[in-house]
């Protein structure tokens, strides 16, 4: 067995550890909205469900030189954001999505998605996804190192769920995660599917 400190490891030694052994992890394609009117859509894969009670979920957005990113400072801005899982069936066109674009640019115009109106919040969604969650904004954790601000932890509280027909039964209240196949981040420029499913019973 290998043993570090964190301080015995470079910043990308320690990056290239936490990403290639934490996974797969789900990507949280967000869509959020400048004060401008401007549509930011962006993937991130620092991105998993918190609590069902309420329904929250967390997306990690990593500064840039400690500048925050268009995505955090319009979730900051107006407390709104859409959530879409990526799928087999849109991931290439979301992948267009982490282009570097200026603030006054939108992805949008990169990729094949269409937007489509939200049901409560003002921020639309693409219409593309097979799940989207309408969220507003839970709170907001600074995280620092060496007193420098280097992620904005965003905690997004689902107001509206958005299914396609095709992936939610609402008679059961399953997802079918065949038909949503969704897709995970690796290390990399790599992800993956689903991949082998098998089921474990919890002891009682």
């Amino acid at each position: 067995m290998l043993n570090f400190k964190p301080e015995q490891l470079t910043a990308k030694e320690k990056y290239k550890i936490m990403v290639g052994s934490v996974i797969p992890r789900p990507i949280a394609l967000v869509s959020s909205q400048s004060k401008e009117g401007i549509v930011n859509i962006a993937p991130f894969s620092y991105f998993n469900i918190v609590t069902y009670r309420p329904p929250i979920v967390s997306v990690s957005v990593q500064r840039v030189e400690g500048e925050m990113k268009d995505t955090a400072r319009n979730i900051l801005m107006n407390r709104q954001a859409v959530v879409h899982i990526v799928s087999q069936s849109n991931v290439e066109e979301a992948n267009k999505t982490s282009a570097a674009l200026g603030p006054e640019e939108s992805e949008l115009e990169l990729t094949n998605f269409t937007l489509q109106s939200s049901q409560i919040i003002a921020v639309p969604g693409i219409k593309e996804a097979k799940v989207r969650f309408e969220t507003e904004l839970y709170d907001h954790v600074v995280i620092e190192e060496d007193e420098q601000v280097t992620t904005d932890l965003l905690l997004l509280k689902v107001v509206h769920y958005s299914l396609d027909e095709t992936v939610y039964d609402p008679q059961t209240g399953y997802v079918d995660a065949d038909v949503l196949a969704p897709v995970s981040r690796l290390a990399g420029n790599d992800y993956a599917g689903l991949g082998e499913v098998f089921e474990l019973i919890r002891p009682s």
